[in-house]
Formats: structure tokens, sequence, C-alpha cells
């Protein structure tokens, strides 16, 4: 993927879920073999975010992406955030956030399912 794309998506991401009262925590944790796009609390939920960005869906949405596989590193990677950072609340939640940006129209699609685990 393009990273300049996938930071834009992240950051309209990041806005998208202010505006809907989220509080962001972290963006772009990595350990090995995995990475959470963004870490937010959603009320009493702790929420980690997957979120893809394309330009067009002639290769498939990018909620296509988010693969069980994929699923699974996120789950693992959720799971190690949470053992070290106990001051966090204890519902854990992993959501999708898929963008569309249109560049010709300038506009951007933002879809934002809850729950994908």
């Amino acid at each position: 993927m393009n990273n300049q794309l996938g930071k834009i998506g992240e950051d309209l991401a990041t806005n998208y879920l202010k505006k809907k009262k989220y509080k962001i925590i972290e963006k772009n944790f990595r350990i090995q073999n995995g990475e959470i796009d963004i870490i937010a609390i959603d009320k009493k939920t702790l929420v980690f975010i997957e979120v893809k960005t394309r330009s067009s869906t002639i290769f498939g949405t990018p909620f296509e992406a988010i693969t069980p596989r994929k699923i699974n590193f996120i789950t693992r990677t959720a799971e190690y955030y949470k053992s070290t950072h106990n001051d966090l609340p204890e519902l854990l939640r992993i959501d999708a956030i898929a963008i569309i940006i249109n560049p010709q129209e300038n506009t951007n699609i933002i879809e934002h399912i809850e729950n994908i685990n």
C-alpha cells in the first residue's frame, strides 16, 4: 500500500473517531508480527482499530483486505497491549474503518464496523 495514502487514511479515521467522542490513546502500535493502527477508548471499552484506505475498489473494498489472518495478528497484538497497560478498561473490542479517497472528486467515504472479530 502507498504509505502516504495510508497515513492520510489514518488521519481521517482519527478525526472521524474524535467526532464520535472516542479518546485516542495511541497510533501505530507495533510489536513483532503485529501492528494496530489506532487504539482508543469508547465509553468504557478499549478499542483496537484497523484502518484500510484505498483510492478505488478496482481490487476490492478496503474491508476485503482485512483477512482472518490479519484479525488474528490484531487480536494477539491487542492482548499483548492490554497485558502491558493495566490501567485501561477491561472490555475489549476490535473495529475496522474503511476509507475510499477519491482525489478527482475531492471526496472521502468512511465506513466503520464495530466488533469485527
